[in-house]
């Protein structure tokens, strides 16, 4: 992060030196600025919290006594033994190795789902074991089975946040998911409950922001209640007293995270820029702002948030009323403020985001422009339909209801951007790649007033842009002639196609997301659905049904006839209902012929149990397929776990096949003796890069090799298609 930071200074820099005029100060301030960052940044590193008794313990991995205030709110995670809970605190009391210490060190707790009801503010003790951690806090605190001991209850402020957090959850209850869930994020940051898929969406698009807590928020909040303190009569003082009353509200409402005073910082230095003078006075206040911040949280200077919410606001201080001005001679002053402050904001961070995501995306600015009519409302509607729905819940769900279908074309523009066949380019991260990328920002920077001013280039460069990210780029030797099945790359989840004829396929689950699985299909031309299984309702199978659907027909669906977990289920049921489709149970060791492809499910069967002992219901209950095309026999085993695995050894003993599609992309949890007896040549592991559940297993791996597999994966591939070749069988790889 120091290096990013670094390149970021260098771009800085060259602008302070090429700058001319009133430009020129800001630029050398906000240089300035990114000095301050780079040295306290490594100041940090050796001076943060990752020192002091705590670390030391954690660093023994040693057992301890603790007193602990509850931070963040419990956010349930899947964990590779089961759910378990996250929650952040601070450490103010610890005992261990027989001495006792009075510290104020932040760590992150990793327990058990007895954590769920703990509440924010609240001083909690516990025992447990400390182990290292990394980032910004100063160790992992794995607290012993069982919920923890409530030592004091939060104060009333944060008890009144948190009614006024549930009643925004009251007021959107009776909407469509996915709008449940994004209200909430888009008004305090409460992203419970989100949609992975739909995360990714927004990523890609540019569109993350919306996500988190950010400075947007503030500014929109804190600006109504200024509008509103004009209509009831607040003058003078009595409007900074207000502004005041918003922001440390807004900070109670969202949490008091170093990542919410950021916010909370930066939106309070965007609204100060609309006052008289305000680009001069928001650089000095950036500047100052910035100081304060390091000096009350040193390691937020290594920290990639601090760096993009900094670079976002010195963006739009800097380069945005330029643009603005240069673009207005052409087009109607609003819409030119529309485009130039989400352009200056995208262009200051390209490099950093670059730097973590490993692409630049082409669609997010337009996407930000799409999107910024409803933010306001979905924001302020969703805050007052909360307040109301304290008080009488019907009322604010009407209010609340326009904040749900502004979100509503939020997630709309998300998904179509993310759909598009180029929405991002692929970047590389190395320091030649990042650097050269800083410098194409600069000259950028430079020469994009001169750009805005003239309309003839600019609506072309943007017809250009246009045609780049709709025009699908054709992928030469794509897909491979003979192909027989490809594994789809999705990330963590599953998305296989069988051949079955000429624009024609089997697919076999859908991945966790529509674009993924969409553009997968386009990719090879996939038209017609024959067949469409649905091995289980998880939503790492099923959550991209909709991209499968998308402009294809859909002959039939099977799907396991476990509805678990049912509201996985419920939600496929009403998306193939809109497209006038049912899923029936797969019928069981049928043989059915579907073009080219011979399918028949051997699990689960009426006489097998649905859930397993000792497994877990909706992976056991996972449709397993025996396909064969052109003479290939292909096992697909969705998310089978061993006691099922074994099941199947029995109902299905002697079993051989070429193609092994890895059971629960490729966990430690596996029937070795099971799969290895199958003697498959291929074995594929549908899988997401860096996931955090240890997936695939090394022992996995080296298991299936050493009998003789030749073992493919995914997330260092991409799509993966199993070839019939003279010689036999052949893999080719997209990447």
């Amino acid at each position: 992060m120091v290096a990013v930071s670094a390149l970021v200074l260098v771009a800085l820099l060259l602008l302070a030196l090429l700058g001319r005029g009133p430009a020129r100060s800001p630029a050398r301030a906000a240089a300035v600025l990114m000095v301050a960052v780079v040295l306290v940044g490594g100041w940090a590193r050796t001076t943060s919290a990752t020192h002091g008794p705590v670390a030391e313990l954690a660093a023994q991995r040693a057992w301890v006594e603790a007193e602990l205030v509850v931070t963040s709110d419990p956010r349930p995670v899947a964990g590779r033994f089961g759910e378990q809970v996250l929650v952040r605190g601070t450490v103010r009391e610890v005992a261990g190795g027989g001495r006792h210490w009075q510290v104020r060190s932040p760590v992150v707790v990793v327990a058990d789902p007895d954590w769920r009801g703990v509440a924010l503010g609240s001083t909690v003790s516990l025992s447990g074991r400390l182990q290292p951690a990394e980032g910004d806090v100063a160790a992992l605190l794995r607290p012993r089975a069982g919920p923890p001991s409530t030592v004091a209850e939060p104060d009333v402020w944060w008890r009144a946040a948190s009614v006024v957090r549930a009643g925004i959850r009251r007021a959107v209850e009776p909407r469509p998911e996915d709008q449940r869930v994004l209200v909430p994020s888009l008004v305090v940051g409460d992203d419970a409950g989100l949609d992975p898929g739909l995360a990714d969406d927004f990523r890609t698009t540019g569109l993350t922001h919306l996500l988190a807590v950010s400075g947007t928020n503030l500014t929109l909040m804190v600006g109504f209640l200024l509008v509103a303190g004009r209509w009831l009569g607040v003058r003078g003082r009595g409007r900074y007293v207000l502004a005041a009353v918003g922001i440390v509200g807004f900070v109670l409402l969202a949490r008091t995270e170093p990542s919410v005073v950021r916010a909370a910082t930066m939106g309070s230095i965007a609204l100060l820029a609309f006052t008289s003078n305000g680009r001069d006075r928001g650089i000095r206040t950036l500047g100052a702002a910035v100081v304060v911040l390091l000096m009350w949280d040193p390691t937020l200077a290594v920290t990639a948030g601090f760096a993009l919410s900094v670079l976002a606001t010195a963006g739009i201080l800097l380069l945005a009323p330029g643009w603005r001005d240069a673009a207005r001679r052409w087009l109607p002053p609003r819409v030119a403020e529309a485009v130039a402050v989400p352009a200056a904001a995208q262009l200051a961070c390209t490099p950093v985001v670059a730097a973590l995501s490993g692409e630049v995306s082409l669609v997010a600015v337009l996407a930000n422009v799409l999107v910024a009519p409803a933010v306001a409302p979905a924001t302020v509607l969703g805050l007052l339909g909360g307040l109301c729905a304290v008080v009488w819940p019907a009322l604010g769900q009407w209010v609340a209801w326009p904040a749900a279908l502004s979100v509503g074309w939020v997630i709309s523009v998300a998904r179509w951007g993310a759909g598009l066949p180029v929405p991002a380019v692929t970047w590389g991260t190395s320091l030649f790649a990042l650097a050269l990328l800083t410098g194409l920002c600069v000259l950028g920077a430079i020469l994009t007033p001169r750009l805005l001013a003239r309309p003839v280039p600019t609506l072309l460069l943007c017809l250009a842009v246009l045609l780049a990210v709709v025009v699908p780029r054709p992928i030469r030797g794509w897909p491979p002639p003979g192909w027989l099945l490809v594994a789809c790359d999705v990330g963590q989840g599953d998305a296989l196609v069988v051949r079955s004829g000429p624009g024609s396929a089997v697919v076999v689950d859908a991945g966790p997301e529509p674009a993924a699985a969409d553009r997968c299909l386009d990719r090879l031309g996939v038209r017609e659905v024959s067949l469409l299984v649905l091995t289980h309702y998880h939503q790492d199978h099923v959550g991209g049904l909709s991209g499968v659907l998308d402009g294809r027909r859909v002959a039939q669906v099977w799907a396991s006839p476990l509805a678990d977990p049912p509201e996985g289920a419920a939600e496929v049921a009403r998306t193939l209902g809109a497209a006038g489709l049912q899923a029936l149970p797969a019928p069981y060791l049928e043989i059915h012929q579907v073009g080219a492809a011979s399918v028949q499910p051997v699990w689960p069967g009426p006489g097998l149990p649905l859930v397993v002992a000792d497994g877990d219901g909706a992976n056991d209950a996972s449709v397993v397929l025996l396909v064969e095309v052109d003479g290939v026999r292909l096992l697909l085993t969705g998310d089978i776990e061993p006691p099922a695995q074994a099941g199947l050894g029995r109902a299905v003993a002697g079993l051989r096949v070429d193609v092994l599609k890895v059971p629960h992309h490729g966990s430690r949890a596996q029937d070795m003796e099971f799969l290895t007896s199958l003697g498959a040549r291929v074995a594929l592991v549908p899988v997401g890069k860096d996931n955090g559940y240890g997936h695939p297993a090394p022992e996995l791996l080296a298991a299936l090799t050493e009998g003789g597999t030749r073992v493919l994966r995914t997330d260092t591939s991409g799509d993966l298609a199993v070839v019939q070749v003279d010689s036999g069988l052949g893999v080719a790889s997209l990447e």
